[in-house]
């Protein structure tokens, strides 16, 4: 089977873990992501992971106003480390072999990011997750994405969500709305279209990394974005 991309970078946001639930880690949900994931695994794509931690702060959000925003950063932080850990013991019952990196230092439950030993790790075969995002208050996930997209080499960073690509408006609120195929960054930071936050945008035009979004949702996605087949979209320069 001839694949676009050997190596890449997936997004996953915390609030897809959640299936239908208002917060948390639904099992069924990330065992049929870990499907997806394990699946192109298994015709030797390198799959490294940046995990968001929104589905865990959320259930912890009435609490945080008013909270310092570096403060709640770092929870944040601690959620996605948590959302990590499940992934990878959810790839563990799969058979998928997965390091967890931490930018924060937790070394009874993950490793530090260390560049070296994760590039190792993909050439190895192993999935690597990338947790609380650049260890840093203030910068999102979507730019720790970016970032590690960057470190790896990564051929592309895809953004899975629960929408399949980006519209030129919200496709529930309005049924006309028209889902692009590709756009240029410059298109997506001057329509300020949400497909990421301004400074990983900016980052991935810099680095010339393509970013391509699609829904996780869709059986088969993953995998059809990987064969490079027409799926959701793709900004590039």
């Amino acid at each position: 089977m001839k694949l676009a991309y050997q190596r890449i970078l997936l997004k996953l946001s915390g609030e897809a873990l959640m299936g239908e639930d208002a917060y948390g880690i639904n099992r069924a949900t990330i065992d049929r992501i870990v499907a997806e994931i394990a699946a192109v695994v298994r015709q030797g794509v390198q799959v490294a992971v940046v995990i968001g931690g929104g589905n865990i702060f959320r259930g912890l959000a009435p609490g945080a106003i008013g909270m310092d925003r570096a403060t709640a950063d770092y929870m944040g932080m601690l959620a996605t480390v948590m959302n990590a850990l499940a992934l990878q013991d959810a790839m563990r019952r799969v058979e998928v072999v997965s390091r967890v990196q931490s930018a924060l230092n937790l070394e009874q439950v993950a490793e530090p990011y260390i560049r070296g030993k994760a590039l190792r790790y993909l050439e190895e075969g192993k999935v690597v997750i990338f947790a609380a995002g650049t260890g840093n208050p203030f910068f999102t996930t979507d730019t720790a994405a970016a970032l590690r997209g960057a470190e790896i080499s990564a051929e592309v960073v895809l953004k899975a969500t629960k929408v399949d690509g980006i519209y030129t408006d919200d496709p529930k609120k309005n049924p006309d709305a028209r889902r692009y195929l590709r756009l240029t960054f410059e298109e997506a930071i001057v329509n300020n279209l949400k497909v990421m936050d301004a400074t990983a945008l900016t980052l991935c035009r810099d680095q010339n990394l393509p970013i391509g979004v699609f829904s996780i949702f869709k059986p088969g996605a993953l995998m059809r974005v990987v064969r490079g087949e027409p799926e959701g979209t793709f900004v590039t320069n």
